[in-house]
C-alpha cells in the first residue's frame, strides 16, 4: 500500500498503484464487487475538486501508466496512457516538431486528469479544450471489461463517441486507460500584447474591434480585479492579453494591428522567454493566491456585465480577481473573504441566470462547501447524467459521490 493526501480531509483506506490497463479494470470489478467506493487518481492536482466524500476505500493512481504509446507523426496523431504527464508527453512530441495544445496551471497534471475535468487554458481560443482534440479513448469499466471508442485517425466516425462523454465526467464513469489525440505543428514564433485599460468600457470596445478584425489570436484573456498587473487593491485597472502565432515575419504586422486597435490602451509586447514566463504566471496566478475559485460561462457579448460584477464586488471584497478567455466567455473567479461573503457570492452568480452560466465552485475551504453544493443546479443534465452514470457504475462507487453525476 502507498500513503496518499487525504481528499478535503477524508483518508482513503488505501491507494493501488496498477501497472496495466488489466490491472485497472480488475481493480474496478473487484471494487464494485464489494461495494467499495473508489477515486481515481491522476497527478493529484485536483483532487480538492467536487463534493466532500463521506468515506474513500481505495484511491487508484495511474502514475505507473505513463507511456506515450505510438506516435504517428505523419498522420498528426499520438496516443498517451492516462498517467503521463502533459510536460512529458509534449516533450516527446516536440522532436518531431509536434505537440497536444492542452495547457495547465500544475505541474503534475496528467493526460487522464485532463479529460476527466476537460481544463483548459488560455489557448482553448484557437485549439479548444481537451474533448475537442480526443479522437480515440480506451477505457476500463466496473464489470471489468476494457472497451475502446472513436479511433485512431483524425477522420473516424466508428463506434459511439463515448470519448466526448468522458471528458469532464471527473472520473465519475469510467477509468481512463489510453487516449488518442490529434495533435498541432508546434508555432514558428509567437508574440504577446499586454494592453492595460483604466475603463472596462474601453477594454470591451478594443475586444469588439480585434474579434471583428481579420486578426486570428491564439489566446485572447481578460483580466481584472486585485491581482491585475500586480497594482494595489484600490486601483482600477483591466488587461487583455492577446497571444499571436504565425511565421517571424508574420508576427510584426499582426500585433502592430492589434495595438492600432486597443485604443486608449497602455500597450507592451512580450516575446521569447519572457512571454512563456507571463503566459505561465498568468496560469497559476489564480491557484497561488488564497480564496475560493470558481468557474463560470458567460456569453463573450455580455462580458460588459460580468466586468461590472467584478467592479461592484470589489466596493465590499478586496481580494477579487478574475481570469477568464475573453472572447469563448469562461473564466475563474477568485475570491478571498469569509466564508459567508463567499457563498453569497456564489448565490448571487447563480441567480443571474440571464448572465451566468455552469457556476462551479473548484475550490473552497472545509467552511465553505457544506454551506451549498459545489456544482451547482444540473436541471435536465442532472438526470440524464445520472442515468449514463447508472448504466455504466450501476452500484455507484466511483468517485466516492464527489460529482458531478
Amino acid at each position: 500500500m502507498v500513503l496518499t493526501e487525504s481528499i478535503d480531509g477524508v483518508a482513503p483506506r488505501e491507494t493501488i498503484e496498477p501497472a496495466s490497463a488489466d490491472d485497472v479494470a480488475a481493480t474496478l470489478a473487484s471494487a464494485s464487487k464489494q461495494r467499495m467506493s473508489l477515486v481515481l487518481r491522476g497527478g493529484g492536482t485536483k483532487m480538492g475538486w467536487g463534493r466532500t466524500p463521506a468515506s474513500v476505500d481505495i484511491v487508484l493512481s495511474t502514475r505507473r501508466l505513463n507511456a506515450l504509446v505510438a506516435h504517428e507523426h505523419a498522420d498528426l496523431t499520438a496516443t498517451v496512457q492516462a498517467g503521463a504527464r502533459l510536460d512529458d508527453v509534449n516533450r516527446a512530441l516536440a522532436r518531431h516538431g509536434q505537440w497536444l495544445p492542452i495547457e495547465s496551471a500544475f505541474d503534475e497534471a496528467t493526460i487522464g486528469g485532463a479529460i476527466a475535468t476537460n481544463d483548459s487554458g488560455p489557448l482553448r481560443h484557437r485549439y479548444g479544450t481537451p474533448r475537442d482534440q480526443l479522437i480515440g479513448i480506451r477505457l476500463a469499466l466496473t464489470d471489468g471489461r476494457l472497451i475502446k471508442a472513436g479511433g485512431n485517425v483524425v477522420k473516424n466516425v466508428a463506434g459511439y463517441d463515448l470519448g466526448k462523454l468522458i471528458s469532464g465526467s471527473h472520473g465519475s464513469l469510467a477509468a481512463i486507460v489510453s487516449a488518442t489525440f490529434k495533435l498541432s505543428p508546434q508555432p514558428g514564433a509567437s508574440s504577446t500584447l499586454v494592453a492595460t485599460f483604466e475603463a472596462a468600457d474601453a477594454l470591451i470596445a478594443a475586444l469588439a474591434a480585434i474579434t471583428s478584425s481579420q486578426l486570428e489570436a491564439s489566446a485572447i484573456e481578460v483580466r481584472a480585479g486585485s491581482s491585475a498587473s500586480g497594482v494595489s487593491r484600490t486601483s482600477r485597472v483591466y488587461e487583455l492579453l492577446l497571444k499571436f502565432e504565425s511565421t517571424p515575419g508574420a508576427l510584426n504586422a499582426h500585433v502592430r494591428q492589434a495595438r492600432a486597435l486597443a485604443s486608449g490602451a497602455t500597450c507592451e509586447v512580450v516575446a521569447a522567454q519572457s512571454e512563456a514566463d507571463l503566459w505561465r504566471a498568468h496560469m497559476r496566478r489564480p491557484w497561488q493566491s488564497p480564496g475560493m475559485i470558481v468557474k463560470f460561462a458567460w456569453m463573450p457579448a455580455s462580458l460588459g456585465a460580468v466586468l461590472a460584477l467584478v467592479e461592484d464586488l470589489r466596493a465590499s471584497v478586496t481580494g477579487i480577481e478574475l481570469t477568464g478567455r475573453a472572447a469563448v466567455g469562461s473564466g475563474l473567479l477568485r475570491v478571498d473573504a469569509d466564508p459567508r461573503v463567499q457563498r453569497n457570492v456564489v448565490e448571487r452568480l447563480r441567480s443571474r441566470t440571464d448572465v451566468f452560466r455552469h457556476v462551479v465552485v473548484l475550490r473552497a475551504d472545509a467552511a465553505v462547501k457544506p454551506q451549498l453544493d459545489v456544482w451547482g443546479p444540473l436541471g435536465d443534465a442532472g438526470a440524464l447524467g445520472a442515468s449514463v452514470k447508472h448504466a455504466l457504475d450501476p452500484h455507484g462507487i466511483l468517485n466516492a459521490g464527489r460529482g458531478p453525476v
